[in-house]
């Protein structure tokens, strides 16, 4: 059961012995650009008007003066989590955002040009940014090692949140789907009911997650600023 359970994680499963599951990450490539050169529609101004909203707000926190364009590097990482983590959400889909070796590649691969960037070209703020400000002379060791291990698992806590948000509700609804067999008539409307709900909550799910991963990324960048 557990197999069974855990297998809708699992990359090397296949469909019609096509094992084309990590190949879902990159459909959304094929329809983006195509959106630039139709007659524009509503979801178009939509999905326009989040991107500017994203931008407005990227750009407060990421001080626009000294780095023009920097949001669309967020911008592009809040659209590819928020298509993988809906396209999870369809049946006979693997979910890649539920997989570490996506979300780590993410972080990972930010936290460590954040860290190279602000090392590199403001090292002196780097070495304020480990004590904060009106700390006793005592405990600045200390606060120099908590702030190093805080900043050593970011990525980390990064990918884990993403993963785990990711996994916890397919789990849920996958445990509620396998009880419909043994359900009379009355209690399968109810988990139907039930299951609707929760894919409700899984596509909020999805969309929290790809913004609060998207705002946390920036406010990394911004404090090697």
């Amino acid at each position: 059961m557990m197999n069974n359970l855990f297998s809708i994680f699992d990359p090397s499963t296949n469909l019609f012995n096509l094992s084309i599951n990590w190949i879902s990450t990159f459909i959304g490539l094929m329809f983006i650009p195509f959106s630039f050169w139709l007659i524009p529609n509503r979801h178009f101004f939509f999905w326009k008007f989040i991107i500017m909203s994203l931008h407005n707000e990227f750009k407060i926190l990421l001080n626009m003066k000294n780095n023009k364009g920097s949001t669309f590097i967020f911008i592009s990482l809040f659209s590819f989590i928020l298509f993988n983590n809906f396209l999870g959400l369809f049946p006979y889909i693997f979910t890649s955002t539920s997989h570490l070796t996506i979300s780590l590649t993410l972080s990972l691969s930010l936290w460590i040009s954040f860290m190279l960037f602000g090392w590199m070209n403001n090292t002196q703020h780097m070495f304020i940014h480990m004590i904060p400000q009106g700390t006793p002379n005592i405990l600045m060791p200390f606060m120099v090692l908590i702030e190093t291990i805080s900043n050593l698992i970011r990525p980390g806590t990064l990918a884990i949140r993403l993963t785990a948000n990711m996994i916890a509700g397919h789990l849920l609804l996958t445990l509620l789907s396998n009880t419909g067999n043994i359900m009379s008539n009355y209690m399968l409307i109810f988990l139907i009911i039930i299951q609707i709900v929760l894919l409700m909550l899984e596509s909020a799910v999805a969309i929290i997650q790809s913004y609060v991963i998207s705002i946390l990324s920036t406010l990394y960048s911004s404090e090697t600023n």
